[in-house]
């Protein structure tokens, strides 16, 4: 079982990787039959060269995309990290609903990441994120009035 604080440290570390644009790290950083799953999308990917397609397939739609990690924590091999994605929409984005053509606006998404960690790499990843206030922040679906 990992240390939590080397955990959270791998962790941190594939989030930077993203961020830097570094594919071949980020691959680094995962166990050969690592799974990723988006609960807001419902894709899932398996294997190192899947699960770094997906990732890095929002930097299609969000070259600039960008993850500032905001809290960690974890216990063991498991690792939790609040997260917030910035990001300006410059290529086209594949979504549930079907392609978004680049609408050229910028994104502020919370997010949550839990990872299980084994032998020093990311074994499994569950995304949570906020699909419907990306989708609002584009201005392809109108913000909810209150009731």
């Amino acid at each position: 079982m990992a240390k939590t604080m080397d955990a959270v440290t791998i962790a941190r570390e594939n989030i930077e990787a993203f961020n830097q644009g570094d594919k071949q790290l980020f691959g680094a950083n995962l166990t050969s039959d690592t799974i990723y799953r988006e609960l807001a999308t419902g894709r899932e990917a398996h294997g190192v060269d899947e699960v770094t397609n997906t990732g890095f397939s929002w930097r299609d739609a969000f070259p600039d995309a960008r993850g500032e990690i905001t809290n960690s924590f974890g216990s063991g091999d498991q690792i939790a990290l609040q997260i917030t994605w910035t990001g300006t929409q410059t290529g086209e984005l594949v979504s549930p609903a079907g392609t978004i053509p680049a609408t050229g606006k910028r994104v502020t998404i919370p997010a949550c990441q839990v990872s299980k960690i084994r032998d020093g790499k990311i074994a499994r990843t569950d995304h949570y994120f906020d699909l419907m206030t990306m989708l609002v922040q584009l201005g392809v679906t109108p913000a909810q009035q209150p009731v």
